[in-house]
């Protein structure tokens, strides 16, 4: 189980309950591609509307382990298990606070492309920098 070094809140919504009363899979994604995107931002100094290079997630999975429901607080633990020359493989997991095991475990890879060409790019340094502090053993 990899030890996630940030943890971002996440505020489940009453909208976020599926039929089943649970929260709906897509939140699962919604919570991690905001925390990682935002994240980015803050630490990285990535500005998705005027930064040369973006980042789009190329491949993404989620496993799920236990079940959360509205109006549950949860984390988004952010690790990062591989950074190579243009891309960024992002170690996820869904947690209750004050808790290390994850209800769900999530992988998403990000792809740094020209924002105009949509062809790859070497991953920004400001961006690199942040995430080489997050590396996973």
């Amino acid at each position: 189980m990899p030890h996630y070094g940030v943890r971002r809140p996440f505020m489940t919504r009453w909208r976020d309950n599926d039929q089943y009363g649970h929260l709906n899979n897509v939140v699962y994604y919604e919570a991690m591609d905001t925390a990682v995107n935002a994240w980015m931002i803050v630490e990285g100094g990535l500005d998705p509307a005027s930064s040369p290079a973006i980042a789009l997630v190329v491949s993404s999975s989620c496993d799920y382990r236990a079940s959360a429901s509205f109006p549950e607080p949860l984390e988004v633990g952010i690790g990062v298990e591989r950074l190579g020359t243009t891309s960024i493989t992002w170690a996820l997991g869904i947690l209750r606070p004050g808790e290390d095991e994850p209800i769900a475990v999530g992988r998403f890879v990000h792809v740094f492309v020209d924002a105009d060409s949509r062809r790859p790019v070497p991953v920004p340094d400001a961006v690199r920098a942040a995430v080489a502090g997050q590396l996973l053993d």
